[in-house]
C-alpha cells in the first residue's frame, strides 16, 4: 500500500500538497511544511498533504534518507512528533510512516487537509506557491478560499483506508455478507464484485487502486481492526457479576462491521442472558429475562444514533444482574 502511494506521489511531482526532500529535516522546516501542505490539500480538495523524505525533489529519483523521525528532537529537546503537534494550530492530525523501498529508507509525513481555518505553525500559516513555501498572509486570495471551504458532507463519505489493491479490498470487506444482506446474486468474477462495491459506495476508484469508505468499513468490515480510524468504534459488551461495575466477569469487543455482524451480536448477547423455565402447551420452555426483539431494537439504536465525529469510542452494552445499559458516544439528537 505504501509503495503504491509513494509511486503515485512521485508521478505527480511537487504540488501545493506534495513536497519531496532527501535528508534536510530541520524541525522548524518540517512544521512549516505540515502547515503549508495541510492548507494546500484543502485548496485542492485533497484529503491529505504529503512530505516525503528520501526522494530527490527535482528528478524524483529514489535516493533514500538517513532521517529517523522517531529519534529526532524538536526545539528544547522535546521528541519531534509531540513538539510538532503542539505547535500546529488548529490541531490537525498527521502520521509518520517509515518504509523500506528496495533497501532505501523512505519517511512519509501524511497530514490531514484543514477545513475552514488555515493551519499555522508556531503562529504563522504557510502555503506552497510554485516551488517555494510562503506565509499565507502574502496571498490573501488563497487564505479566503480556505476560510470558505465547507466541511465534508458526512462521515460516511470519508475514507477509512486508501490506496488498496483489489485483493486487499476483498480481504478486508465481507463482500459475501454484503451481497446476502442486499439479496443480490454474488458475481462470478472479481471485477463484477468490485463494480458492485463501487456502486454501493463501499469503495471508490483511486488511481490504480481503491479507497475503502467509512461507510463500507463500518458496515462490512471483516475485522474493524484493519481500519485504524474505526477500530475503537466496535461494539463492546461487558458482563458484570452483580449490580455495580466493580466486578466485571468478561468483556467481548465486536470485530465485524455493524451490518454483517449485527445478527451474530444480538444472538450472542441473548445466549449469554439468564433464562426462566416456563410451562407452555404442557412443555417446559426456556425464556430469556429480556425479549430478543427488545435487545435487537436497543442494539440497533445504540449503533445507529451515535455521533461518528466523536473519535475513540463506540457503542457499549453493559449487562448487570438487574439491568442492561446501552450507551453510545455523542449527544442525543433533539428534534424541535
Amino acid at each position: 500500500m505504501l509503495r503504491q502511494l509513494i509511486d503515485e506521489l512521485r508521478g505527480c511531482g511537487e504540488l501545493e500538497w506534495i513536497e519531496f526532500k532527501v535528508d534536510y529535516a530541520e524541525p522548524q522546516m518540517i512544521g512549516e511544511y505540515l502547515s503549508a501542505l495541510s492548507n494546500g490539500a484543502c485548496l485542492h480538495d485533497k484529503e491529505f498533504g504529503y512530505l516525503v523524505f528520501g526522494i530527490d525533489d527535482k528528478t524524483r529519483e529514489m535516493i533514500g534518507t538517513t532521517f529517523k523521525p522517531r529519534h529526532a528532537k524538536g526545539k528544547g529537546n522535546e521528541d519531534l512528533e509531540p513538539w510538532l503537534a503542539r505547535l500546529l494550530s488548529p490541531r490537525v492530525d498527521f502520521r509518520i510512516f517509515d518504509y523500506d523501498y528496495d533497501g532505501k529508507s523512505v519517511v512519509l509525513f501524511r497530514v490531514d487537509a484543514t477545513i475552514n481555518t488555515p493551519v499555522n505553525f508556531s503562529g504563522i500559516a504557510y502555503i506552497r506557491v510554485g516551488e517555494t513555501k510562503q506565509p499565507i498572509a502574502n496571498y490573501p486570495e488563497k487564505e479566503r478560499k480556505i476560510w470558505s471551504k465547507k466541511k465534508p458532507s458526512s462521515f460516511e463519505s470519508g475514507i477509512a483506508l486508501e490506496n488498496q489493491l483489489a485483493d486487499e479490498v476483498l480481504s478486508k470487506i465481507d463482500y459475501p455478507g454484503l451481497f446476502e444482506l442486499l439479496k443480490l446474486p454474488l458475481p462470478d468474477n472479481r471485477n463484477g464484485i468490485l463494480e458492485n462495491l463501487i456502486e454501493e459506495k463501499v469503495i471508490l476508484k483511486s488511481g490504480n487502486g481503491f479507497n475503502i469508505t467509512n461507510l463500507g468499513a463500518i458496515l462490512f468490515a471483516k475485522n474493524l481492526s484493519y481500519f485504524e480510524s474505526l477500530n475503537r468504534k466496535c461494539v463492546r459488551v461487558i458482563f458484570y457479576k452483580d449490580d455495580s461495575r466493580l466486578n466485571a466477569l468478561k468483556e467481548q469487543p465486536g470485530k465485524k462491521g455493524y451490518a454483517v455482524g449485527f445478527e451474530g451480536l444480538v444472538n450472542w448477547i441473548c445466549d449469554q442472558l439468564p433464562t426462566n423455565e416456563i410451562i407452555k402447551d404442557a412443555l417446559r420452555v426456556d425464556r430469556t429475562l429480556y425479549p430478543k426483539v427488545a435487545i435487537r431494537e436497543f442494539v440497533a439504536n445504540a449503533i445507529i444514533h451515535q455521533d461518528f465525529s466523536v473519535t475513540g469510542s463506540g457503542p457499549m452494552i453493559e449487562i448487570f444482574k438487574n439491568r442492561i445499559e446501552f450507551t453510545n458516544p455523542g449527544k442525543s439528537l433533539i428534534v424541535t
